[in-house]
């Protein structure tokens, strides 16, 4: 069978981030100094010494049930098989193993020794030594340990010039290897500085990541963001439950959440990542026959993940999340090449992280050649690179749609500085027409004046000359009058024409604000709207009025209430231009509602929260409209002004 010093779990996400962590917090060794025979040699020279299949025996107990003087009765004890011959990691979920493991201690300067077993996800361990045992594990509350270590941590007590051997007795509901090391006391006092201390820059790192974009968030409403914080906090709650620390700080007396987290972070960490990279790239929108289908193997591959950590527990889960991944890094080189630039950041994210893991599975594997210290530190380095390259193209997204916008606006400048130049063609037109009117309104006084001293001169004529002048000047003022009522019909066109547009929705704020060009216009127009049918108190039902103090306002003379024009409409207290909330009114009802804040911020020159408000007031407006009975899908906008909610009552002096 094929021996392995790491080990034997699913190269799943817990694993892969364990084994980093280990190696990334771990000091560089003095050396290792161990000789090649089945018993474990301490030096004065060394203070770490790793231990290799080559040190520990090992024996399987499918039942369970062997005790510490079974396991050393000769019968048993020839069934130790010496861990170079055969698998050194667990095969057999739910079995115990014994590790038989024997310590000549050559040191002659008495000091402590300590063996660390590095897979602190080992459900029951139990450690035996001379006149000594220690029971702990995954299973139980992490103050059972004797040494409130992340991982398990044994003293041993060696004599100098002695060989002692020691057994651990493992149990794990997943398959584990059994790769421990020996430190000295004074090599683990610094250790623990070193480790600890890389760890909570590590941890700094992905919290000032989560904070920085949450405020981002917070300031903008971008649910990328959002998303994105999630994406983090499910990383960290990966490392946690990981490395250990989790169940150290967070929740020692709750081992069964611990053992939850464990499994379900991986899948957390899965949806979170999905959502958060499916809409930065903008994949509903980019790939809309594609995405569908990547969500539904997500979730599914997430029910499966599900299903086997709690039930089937096949240990073959990692082989369940090269699918999703695989599909949204597809994704990603699809939006690239659709032209979407920020996902050039997202694809070298994924890189690192995919490079780091390659790393894992060549150890996985049993290949060392690459084997050193930035590939064995790659991972944490990968993620926290990760999460920083994330977030910088989440700000470049930002700035892309920045400029996005501002190219719109510039384009809608060009589009109303050509309207203008239409309109002043229009204006320039009307008046040739009006100078060309009275060009020929002169020359036919003029003949009108020949033809009378014509008619001076020829007396003899006069009776048939006289009858055909009446013609000729009644046909002038024919001309005249048509040219005039063509003058007038062509002022009126161009009024109608005006406001057909607003009914056809075709206006925009330039054209709009020459129709309402200030609030007495709008005010105006509001008293007519409102009462179109003749007045009538709305406290007394009377029906005669006067004017009121305020513009246009009426005031009833018999009661005295005064109502306002704006009053029980949408502009009743309406803090901006009148001018403003009326093409505010115009915009949404002809977009149905739906028209960005963003976009009419910009275009009305008001702060988002003020249009927010508004568009909330204008939307209930005419949801109330198209449920009254009267309600006609074809009516134009002005309808829904009127539609203000009954309850508004009007601040009246």
């Amino acid at each position: 069978m094929t021996t392995s010093l790491l080990p034997r779990r699913p190269l799943g996400p817990r694993l892969c981030v364990a084994w980093a962590c280990w190696l990334l917090l771990g000091l560089a060794r003095a050396g290792y100094g161990a000789p090649a025979s089945d018993t474990l040699c301490t030096r004065a020279a060394v203070n770490d010494i790793m231990v290799t299949p080559s040190f520990f025996s090992i024996l399987e107990d499918p039942t369970g049930t062997l005790t510490l003087a079974d396991v050393q009765r000769p019968a048993n004890a020839r069934r130790f098989v010496l861990g170079a011959r055969t698998a050194s990691s667990m095969q057999h979920v739910g079995a115990a193993y014994w590790v038989r493991l024997p310590v000549s201690n050559q040191d002659s300067t008495s000091r402590h020794w300590y063996l660390e077993l590095f897979d602190s996800h080992i459900n029951d361990v139990t450690f035996y030594g001379p006149g000594s045992q220690r029971h702990t594990g995954a299973d139980a509350p992490f103050y059972s340990r004797h040494f409130h270590y992340k991982n398990y941590l044994f003293r041993l007590p060696l004599v100098p010039g002695r060989t002692e051997v020691f057994y651990l007795r493992l149990q794990s509901n997943s398959k584990t290897s059994f790769l421990s090391q020996l430190r000295t006391e004074e090599l683990l006092a610094g250790h623990f500085q070193t480790e600890y201390g890389l760890l909570g820059l590590f941890y700094g790192v992905l919290l000032i990541m989560v904070v920085y974009n949450l405020f981002i968030y917070l300031l903008t409403q971008d649910q990328n963001h959002l998303r994105y914080v999630l994406y983090v906090l499910s990383c960290g709650l990966l490392f946690l439950s990981e490395d250990g620390l989790g169940f150290q700080y967070l929740w020692p007396e709750l081992p069964w959440l611990n053992q939850a987290i464990i499994a379900g972070a991986p899948i957390l960490l899965l949806l979170t990542f999905s959502y958060y990279a499916r809409y930065f790239l903008d994949a509903p929108l980019r790939l809309p026959r594609f995405d569908p289908a990547v969500r539904a193997v997500v979730l599914g591959s997430a029910i499966l993940l599900l299903a086997d950590a709690v039930w089937v527990r096949s240990g073959l889960g990692f082989w369940l999340y090269l699918l999703p991944y695989g599909l949204i890094y597809y994704e990603a080189v699809r939006a690239y090449q659709l032209g979407f630039r920020p996902a050039r950041l997202f694809l070298l994210a994924q890189a690192l992280v995919s490079a780091s893991l390659l790393f894992l599975i060549l150890r996985k594997l049993g290949i060392d050649a690459l084997t050193n210290t930035f590939t064995v530190y790659s991972l944490n380095m990968a993620f926290v690179a990760e999460v920083v390259v994330l977030s910088y193209a989440l700000g470049e997204k930002i700035k892309a749609i920045k400029d996005d916008t501002i190219g719109a606006q510039e384009r809608l400048v060009e589009q109303l500085r050509r309207e203008q130049v239409a309109q002043s063609l229009l204006v320039e037109q009307l008046h040739q027409n009006e100078v060309l009117k009275d060009r020929l309104n002169s020359e036919l006084e003029v003949l009108v004046a020949q033809r009378t001293q014509e008619i001076k001169h020829k007396g003899e004529t006069i009776a048939a000359q006289n009858r055909e002048l009446l013609e000729a000047n009644g046909l002038l003022s024919l001309q005249s009058a048509a040219i005039a009522k063509l003058n007038t019909d062509l002022q009126a066109d161009l009024h109608h024409a005006q406001a057909a547009r607003v009914i056809a929705q075709e206006m925009n704020f330039g054209e709009f604000s020459q129709i309402y060009p200030d609030k007495d216009a709008c005010l105006v127009y509001l008293a007519g709207l409102k009462w179109a049918d003749g007045y009538q108190c709305r406290k007394c039902g009377h029906g005669r009025y006067c004017d009121g103090r305020e513009q246009h306002a009426r005031r009833c003379t018999r009661c005295r209430y005064v109502e306002s024009a704006t009053a029980y409409t949408l502009l009743q207290k309406c803090k901006f231009s009148a001018v403003k909330a009326l093409y505010a009114v115009f915009l949404l009802h002809t977009h149905q509602g739906h028209y960005s804040v963003a976009e009419m911020s910009q275009l009305l020159d008001l702060r988002q929260a003020t249009c927010w408000s508004f568009n909330q007031k204008v939307v209930d407006a005419m949801r109330r409209r198209r449920a009254a009975p009267d309600y006609d899908e074809h009516e134009d906008w002005t309808q829904v002004l009127l539609s203000a909610s009954e309850d508004l009552v009007e601040d009246e002096a």
